[in-house]
């Protein structure tokens, strides 16, 4: 009997099975420090997520990490066993922060398979999961699809029943978690940076958030390791020499985390993220690239039994190179501006006073 390898090479499109389930290594204790380096790195200035005082006001028992690094947290340890083959991540639909994560919190994730497709080439698949993360105490804190395209290791390997799951569009606001600690009774306007309220914006606004972020080489891959992110495209230049683009590739989530944080310039109160609707990865992104970001509201929902909190749909775009004053976007013939890297669906919560 052949001793088992000691290496992992990670999971080719074929190495995948309908209802397979992925319990992902290594649970990580979040700490302050944690906070420190992702605020270093992305500049974030939400007052709930910065400040123990503003969270303990609004009847949280301190301040939560901010939940788009408790994204990142659970989707690095999903790279490993999902996606350190992949082509390109695709998507992501149905994503739930259904509780507050803080330092000291431990936590898993665990991933379904969902779903399976080849490709018309025949030299990769489309694999779908459904990815959770929980905390010490079992209760799930994130729960979110996501879709990938991975390569397969033999291209003879034959094709898998193709199975897409249906999916939806958004999450609806029946659907949101609103955590039961929330109490905006405390909330500070002033020291959250804006006194524009849920009532100050309408379905069809667009926001500028003016200001752009350049990417540092050093910066990008310090970011991606806080997660625990493995895929070789980010890290390794001998790897990526003979790539497509024959450079490193800056992970789309840190992209995400940048454009929420630009957005903090007229979003100043949209304090807590609720859902991941959808999000699309239009364009790479690599380090020099200056991030700018803009807004539409698409939707403005009240929020089931709570007077003092409302729900926004927004759509951030983010761009490269290019400020957003003129809003870049898709053309009439469905073909983004070519400054275009990003295209986000996500769902926030913001106080209500003028109720």
């Amino acid at each position: 009997m052949s001793a088992p390898a000691k290496t992992d090479p990670g999971n080719f499109f074929e190495d995948f099975a309908l209802g397979q389930e992925l319990v992902h290594a290594t649970p990580r204790t979040v700490t302050v420090g944690d906070v420190a380096t992702y605020t270093a790195l992305t500049g974030s200035r939400f007052a709930v997520t910065s400040a123990d005082p503003f969270a303990a006001a609004i009847g949280l028992r301190q301040a939560p990490i901010d939940p788009l690094l408790a994204f990142h947290i659970v989707f690095g340890k999903t790279v490993p066993d999902i996606s350190l083959n992949a082509v390109a991540n695709l998507g992501y639909a149905e994503g739930r922060f259904l509780a507050p994560v803080y330092p000291g919190d431990t936590v898993s994730a665990r991933s379904a398979v969902t779903g399976l497709k080849q490709n018309s080439n025949g030299k990769t698949g489309t694999v779908y999961v459904r990815s959770v993360g929980t905390n010490q105490r079992g209760e799930t804190v994130i729960d979110y699809a996501r879709w990938v395209m991975v390569a397969k290791r033999d291209t003879d390997a034959p094709a898998p029943e193709a199975t897409v799951p249906e999916l939806s569009d958004h999450v609806g606001p029946d659907a949101l978690s609103v955590p039961d600690d929330f109490n905006l009774s405390g909330y500070d306007f002033a020291a959250a940076g804006s006194p524009l309220d849920w009532d100050d914006y309408a379905p069809g606004e667009r926001i500028d958030h003016v200001a752009g972020m350049t990417i540092e080489e050093a910066e990008h891959a310090m970011a991606t390791r806080l997660y625990q992110n493995t895929a070789r495209v980010h890290f390794d230049a001998v790897f990526t020499k003979d790539s497509r683009f024959g450079r490193r590739l800056i992970y789309g989530g840190h992209i995400i985390s940048l454009a929420r944080a630009l957005s903090f310039n007229g979003l100043a109160n949209a304090f807590w993220i609720a859902a991941i609707n959808g999000g699309r990865h239009v364009a790479p992104t690599f380090a020099g690239n200056t991030i700018y970001a803009w807004s539409e509201v698409l939707e403005s929902w009240p929020v089931a039994g709570r007077d003092n909190v409302g729900a926004l749909r927004l759509r951030t775009v983010a761009t490269r190179d290019k400020p957003c004053t003129d809003f870049p976007d898709r053309g009439a013939d469905g073909k983004y501006d070519a400054a275009v890297v990003l295209d986000f669906d996500y769902t926030v919560l913001m106080p209500r006073r003028h109720n």
